[in-house]
């Protein structure tokens, strides 16, 4: 295999889905105080998002509370509960080149603008014939990681080791 032309740097978000967000808000934001930094609504998408926070600065994790606009409608953002896991990419055109090139299937719509106005793209939760490589189940978002993100893990990564 080639190397890696990308690192996966950390967390970006992980979004969770019911029929309700306001349910989800009890838990989340009530009694563990993220706060709602945002909102999302696309009806291409079939959802009603609250984008939540979850530490600071270039670490911060998003938490996205998901509901469907229509529950009958596909995609089905309430049926998995943990609807996915955003992964930071340093370098997401590259990444998606790489990873097309090793089998792993993407979902349809390509790199595109975010929620969080980050660009995105998703692999699959099934591969198939002409591209067997998914996520086994699991909806994997790729997300640009702006500059700040991109150079704060740099740092962490170089920063010596503290041991008691």
């Amino acid at each position: 295999m080639t190397q890696r032309p990308f690192k996966v740097l950390g967390i970006q978000q992980i979004a969770i889905g019911g029929p309700d967000k306001n349910r989800l808000q009890r838990l989340w934001v009530q009694l563990f105080g993220l706060e709602v930094t945002g909102t999302f609504r696309s009806a291409s998408e079939n959802v009603d998002e609250d984008i939540c926070s979850l530490g600071t600065g270039p670490f911060k994790v998003e938490v996205d509370l998901m509901q469907p606009l229509d529950p009958d409608r596909k995609p089905a953002v309430h049926q998995t509960p943990l609807n996915h896991v955003g992964l930071w990419i340093d370098d997401l055109p590259r990444a998606v080149e790489w990873l097309s090139g090793h089998g792993v299937r993407f979902a349809p719509g390509g790199i595109r603008r975010g929620a969080a106005g980050f660009d995105i793209c998703f692999i699959h939760p099934k591969g198939n014939e002409e591209s067997p490589v998914g996520g086994e189940g699991v909806l994997i978002e790729l997300v640009q990681a702006p500059a700040e993100v991109v150079t704060a893990f740099a740092r962490l990564a170089a920063a010596p080791l503290i041991t008691n």
